[in-house]
């Protein structure tokens, strides 16, 4: 009944009989999720020298958009310590939890959630995630950097976010839809303070674009084979670095081509890993060991694509 791996929906709810601590990712899809694996492998060595965490597990639940605001008060009743939100989840749930901790109101997206007395406490772990996965992957540090931005998304948003906190040199954001975009600019036009802000349509680069700039993509374009370029890199000036948040596939076609320019280039695994650390250091209130939820990424990540 209550193996990790499986893939549950609410309905499974009214059925639920665990008896320890329960936390789950919800997302749609979700079958594809790394979540559990490495979530489950840290609270398994964490439970080495602690032994109430042997009784905390990790689930998967695909949760459609509409379902989601019951859900999380079904959830809530169940007695679920802490939720993971993904992709089409975290701008939803931002008006269905009872608090927001001061740095996910202004980004305007939750990924994390933990269980209070009277609802959800939302946090955003993704710009924690994305600063510790371009150091670790690209040695690519946001402060000073130029930074080309592709999607106004939760993830893009998150993102620019942590660029314009840490100072980044501009910050050049490009979208499809002009409505999505210019909404996310003015959003942003308060935390900038300063800093460059600029938008443009991805498939006409303007003239001005930084030479030597980090291009961080945030859309979904690339999860899918046949999927077009979120940007022709050949249309921009050479970046230092390409840094997709897709991880599934590793080598996206964004990817594929940075390797054919000879860009350093890297997928959103250790990203993944940092802000699931951050999450599981937010219900735990312990100290997580993020190698080993690496470990256990890049195992299961590696069975997934054969």
């Amino acid at each position: 009944m209550n193996t990790a791996d499986t893939v549950r929906t609410p309905a499974d709810l009214a059925h639920w009989s665990f008896s320890g601590t329960a936390l789950a990712v919800l997302g749609h899809p979700i079958g594809h999720s790394l979540s559990p694996a490495m979530h489950n492998a840290a609270l398994a060595g964490m439970a080495r020298d602690q032994e109430p965490f042997a009784a905390w597990k990790y689930f998967r639940f695909d949760v459609l958009p509409e379902e989601l605001p019951a859900a999380l008060s079904l959830f809530h009743r169940h007695g679920f310590l802490g939720l993971n939100l993904t992709v089409p989840h975290k701008v939803i749930a931002f008006d269905h939890v009872a608090e927001i901790e001061p740095a996910a109101r202004q980004i305007g997206a939750v990924n994390t959630l933990l269980r209070t007395e009277h609802g959800w406490r939302g946090f955003n772990t993704d710009g924690h995630g994305l600063a510790l996965g371009l150091r670790e992957s690209l040695g690519a540090v946001l402060e000073d950097a130029h930074v080309i931005l592709l999607g106004a998304g939760g993830a893009a948003r998150a993102a620019a976010v942590e660029c314009l906190r840490r100072r980044c040199a501009s910050l050049w954001i490009a979208n499809r839809t002009a409505a999505r975009l210019d909404a996310l600019l003015a959003v942003l036009k308060p935390v900038a303070d300063g800093v460059p802000l600029r938008g443009f349509d991805p498939q006409s680069p303007p003239a001005g674009l930084p030479a030597g700039a980090l291009v961080i993509n945030a859309t979904s374009a690339g999860l899918h084979a046949g999927d077009p370029l979120p940007v022709d890199l050949a249309r921009l000036p050479r970046p230092a670095g390409v840094f997709d948040m897709i991880y599934n596939p590793p080598a996206t076609a964004l990817l594929r081509q940075a390797a054919e320019l000879g860009v350093p280039h890297a997928n959103g695994l250790s990203m993944l890993v940092h802000q699931g650390a951050r999450a599981l250091e937010i219900w735990t209130g312990a100290q997580v060991q993020a190698p080993v939820m690496m470990r256990a990424a890049l195992e299961k990540n590696h069975g997934t694509n054969g």
